[in-house]
């Protein structure tokens, strides 16, 4: 069975199941599910099974933390390792059938899911902004001539440097609170971090700006937990589908979609945020160079049942906007 639709979010199956269901391959009623094992990995987690412990007392749902190879490559930057690099051996073990489920943060998801996969559920999105932090406590405007300022993305390094060429960024790696105390002067001035990420963990008191996402464009999912699951396991997909969010799924969808057209998440940098308004879907979406010295943005609106067209509009507008030969250029370098 196809792993998943185009832009890489698949509808579940339609089959339900009665609270007294026993899923699984890991004994009568225990449902496996599968994390990373940082304070906000599990946390993340804690929040998807707070909505599907009241619905199934019945199941016995174990968290099960897997060691990935970004998180075992604390070292490496992770512009040059590659897709899914916190992901992998979750979904490895999923296919072995270790696992039933798995939580991710639908941002460290590529576009194309391994044969075999799905995502079942897509929660409720968190604030996908994203924000600054700094020992200055001040405005990305405000900042001191030259202050580093601490990122792994080539998104948010090329939409920084367009608004403040004068900026230094330095690679930066770590959880969360080890980028906040490296973001006080111990490596950097400041950093770029997701605004979800802090709010989850009570963090919110960090940040010293939140950066619009209409200007500083988010990645596709980024805000958004992501419950994976074998494709053909109908049972695990009918206990998901009671927390699966329809508006979340369709901006996912388009967002993923845009992402697919460009190539399916290359190291471009990229980001691609869209918001329903009733049933019509607004699509920003960015393409930079690392440096910052040649960035394009667009935005379209259509249905917002038709994520896939949006995605297509998008990626034309971009395209139009001169995006094509930065593209171009990165695929042929």
């Amino acid at each position: 069975m196809a792993a998943a639709n185009e832009g890489g979010v698949e509808s579940p199956p339609t089959p339900g199941v009665s609270a007294g269901a026993k899923p699984g391959r890991g004994g009568p009623d225990i449902v496996r599910v599968g994390t990373r094992a940082s304070a906000l990995a599990r946390l993340q987690t804690d929040l998807v099974l707070e909505r599907l412990r009241p619905l199934y007392p019945d199941l016995d749902f174990q968290v099960v933390t897997v060691t990935t190879h970004g998180d075992a490559n604390q070292a490496a930057p992770l512009a040059g390792m590659g897709l899914g690099v916190f992901v992998k051996e979750i979904e490895q073990q999923l296919i072995d059938g270790r696992l039933d489920m798995a939580v991710h943060s639908l941002k460290d998801m590529p576009t194309l899911l391994p044969e075999g996969l799905g995502l079942a559920a897509l929660l409720p999105r968190e604030d996908p902004r994203d924000v600054l932090v700094n020992r200055f406590g001040c405005r990305l405007e405000d900042l001191p001539q030259g202050a580093l300022i601490g990122t792994s993305s080539p998104r948010r390094q090329s939409q920084l440097l367009s608004s403040r060429p004068d900026l230094t960024v330095v690679p930066i790696r770590g959880n969360v609170e080890t980028r906040l105390r490296k973001s006080e002067g111990e490596e950097c001035d400041g950093a770029i971090l997701a605004a979800a990420g802090l709010l989850r963990l009570g963090l919110a008191d960090q940040v010293t700006e939140y950066l619009s996402p209409q200007t500083f464009v988010p990645p596709p999912g980024q805000g958004i937990l992501a419950v994976e699951t074998r494709a053909d396991d109908d049972r695990m997909a009918g206990i998901l589908r009671a927390v699966d969010h329809a508006a979340t799924r369709y901006a996912a969808t388009a967002e993923r979609a845009f992402l697919e057209r460009l190539c399916g998440g290359c190291q471009v940098p990229v980001g691609a945020y869209a918001q329903s308004d009733a049933d019509l879907m607004n699509l920003t979406v960015f393409l930079g160079s690392p440096d910052g010295k040649q960035t394009f943005q667009a935005k379209v609106r259509g249905l917002t049942r038709s994520p896939h067209q949006l995605a297509a509009d998008a990626h034309l507008a971009i395209v139009e906007r001169g995006g094509g030969t930065l593209l171009a250029n990165a695929s042929n370098p």
